[in-house]
């Protein structure tokens, strides 16, 4: 199949940056970008400097190709339509409800998204899961398009991203792997062929590696299971070290000199945040609990109990430093997003950290570079109406969280550093003279 038009369900932080690149690196390929999200969609054809997606570089893409052979719009149908590609980029949340509720992943907007595709489709096509999903979720999108469309055939493809945000773009520019999955027939190998076209525009044959479908859709969940794993065996160890006096970071660079395990995601940390890690070891435990493998499942789920330990632990410390009681204590926090060089808070540990000490009566002081106000108070906001507390309670606690840009707050009692700093930036906290907590 030759492919003229793509077509982008989702216009997120998997959506954006991957479209703009291939647009980027296949100029002939007219390829647009839906959601049904105007606000989202006005942004995206916004202000550079304003777009709902930070990564360094991507605006400099969208200048270059937007309007020329990328496009951002709301016409989902006629989008659908005209494509010979669709990618399905949209969200795979957690369960809050039903069976599997608070790890399962909850595939409603995917399976409304075939819905649309089996609708509004008038050819073959194929289709490419982008979203992070639980395996054999192929299988259901399949059943969803036959049922719902008229003799139509449709490909599905698993090519699954492996993107850091902050560092999306030069991943996206220099993949470790691009990884698809498919099935192995003709027409299912014919789809194969098609996408790694493309991506051969820019990423060495050798890089592209071809599986089944059901391989591709676990590799994503396995891949973030392991890093989030390595995470958390590494805040593990901190608790151990600041019982025995031993140094965290002289720790994790000793293991790190091992070429068996390498250096990287073994840096300590308050916890890992972000729309991936936590999401996708509780599906990937809920998986292992399906098919009656507990003792696999209880296993993952302990990574993200050491998690949620960890940030605990960071709380009950500058609790303790304060003697048992943070009322009225003014306590700055370095750092909102969920890692610095993005302003995504989703999971962020802050988040928690923050909204725990203002229930205990803190006044908080919030450092961040990227992230504005308003997402730090619809975040507390969220986190403190889960936490059982009423709306009344909830917007007087919200007058004592303030977002600062700089560095300088002799005011503080104490300073909690959340994001990884470099020597220069904690240098120049520790001029201000003010206890400093960090992992």
């Amino acid at each position: 199949m030759h492919i003229k038009n793509i077509c982008c369900i989702g216009a997120g932080y998997v959506g954006g940056p991957t479209m703009a690149v291939i647009a980027l690196k296949c100029p002939e390929i007219n390829i647009t970008v839906v959601d049904n999200n105007p606000e989202k969609i006005n942004s995206w054809n916004g202000q550079l400097d304003t777009l709902p997606v930070y990564e360094p570089g991507l605006a400099e893409i969208i200048k270059e190709v937007r309007g020329k052979n990328l496009f951002f719009s709301n016409d989902i149908a006629g989008n659908i339509e005209k494509s010979e590609m669709i990618f399905m980029a949209v969200n795979t949340p957690t369960k809050t409800e039903g069976e599997g509720a608070g790890m399962a992943a909850d595939l409603k907007y995917v399976e409304a998204c075939a819905k649309d595709i089996a609708k509004y489709s008038k050819s073959d096509k194929i289709v490419i899961e982008k979203s992070t999903l639980p395996v054999r979720t192929a299988e259901k999108i399949k059943e969803i398009l036959e049922k719902n469309s008229n003799g139509i055939q449709f490909e599905i493809l698993s090519n699954p991203e492996f993107l850091a945000e902050g560092t999306a773009i030069q991943d996206l520019f220099k993949s470790d792997r691009v990884l698809i999955g498919g099935d192995n027939t003709k027409s299912g190998q014919r789809a194969v062929k098609a996408l790694s076209k493309i991506y051969n525009r820019w990423i060495p044959e050798s890089k592209i590696l071809t599986t089944n479908v059901w391989s591709s859709e676990l590799s994503k969940l396995a891949s973030n299971a392991m890093l989030a794993q390595r995470i958390s065996s590494i805040n593990s160890l901190s608790a151990l070290c600041e019982k025995t006096g031993a140094d965290i970071n002289e720790i994790s660079t000793a293991i790190g000199m091992d070429h068996r395990i390498g250096p990287h995601f073994l840096r300590a940390s308050v916890a890992f945040g972000g729309s991936c890690f936590q999401k996708d070891i509780l599906n990937l435990a809920y998986l292992c609990k399906f098919y009656g493998l507990d003792e696999v499942a209880e296993y993952w789920h302990q990574v993200v109990k050491i998690n949620d330990y960890q940030k605990n632990r960071f709380v009950q410390r500058i609790i303790d430093f304060f003697n048992g009681g943070v009322k009225s204590k003014n306590i700055t926090i370095v750092g909102w997003s969920f890692k610095k060089g993005t302003k995504d808070t989703r999971e962020s540990p802050s988040i928690h950290v923050a909204s725990s000490l203002l229930a205990s009566g803190a006044e908080i002081i919030v450092i961040d570079s990227l992230v504005d106000e308003e997402r730090i108070k619809l975040d507390v906001n969220e986190w403190l109406i889960n936490y059982g507390l009423s709306k009344e309670e909830v917007n007087k606690i919200l007058t004592k969280i303030k977002l600062s840009r700089s560095f300088d707050n002799s005011n503080s009692d104490l300073i909690s550093i959340v994001h990884d700093l470099d020597s220069l930036e904690i240098e120049k906290l520790k001029s201000n003279n003010i206890p400093i907590i960090r992992i």
